[in-house]
């Protein structure tokens, strides 16, 4: 398949906040516990500016985007919910990584976390996650792609690192 990474731009607010939606109810109509704050607009503002900040990513087609995620360079609120006040100055945390559900199960996930790694070296050496500790599939797709489980929260959330 062929796909790019690219900034998001303002043009891209709402074609990415619609993504994230689609996902939202493709895990919500799987049973998946994941996101469903997002169906009803719980960080759009939040979406919006991370873009506007630079740093969200598109993943695209010739024809449409397919794929997103956030990397940031400092804890937002919901990083310091999840890792307390990280001394680590070299992390990178990533966020709402979403592939469209018609380009799920083909690499694509595995295609950006690699990308990730290969561009993000330069700049620093850790990149941090979290997930919903309950959805098996998302925990398992993380194991794979070589990063650490390194604890869960006590509401119910696994925490990965990974070496970049």
């Amino acid at each position: 398949m062929n796909h790019t990474i690219t900034v998001a731009t303002k043009s891209d607010v709402s074609s990415v906040i619609h993504l994230l939606k689609e996902v939202a109810g493709w895990l919500k109509e799987n049973e998946i516990n994941q996101w469903s704050f997002l169906l009803a607009g719980g960080e759009d503002n939040e979406i919006k500016q991370d873009i506007v900040e630079g740093n969200t990513y598109i993943v695209s087609t010739e024809t449409e985007i397919i794929a997103t995620f956030t990397l940031l360079p400092t804890q937002s609120e919901w990083d310091l919910h999840i890792w307390g006040d990280d001394n680590e100055l070299d992390s990178l945390y990533l966020h709402r990584l979403a592939v469209k559900p018609s380009y799920m199960k083909n690499g694509l996930g595995a295609n950006i976390l690699h990308w990730i790694q290969e561009n993000v070296k330069p700049r620093l050496t850790l990149l941090k996650l979290d997930c919903v500790a309950d959805n098996h599939k998302l925990n398992s797709f993380y194991k794979n792609n070589g990063f650490t489980h390194i604890g869960t929260t006590l509401d119910g959330h696994s925490k990965y690192i990974k070496d970049i």
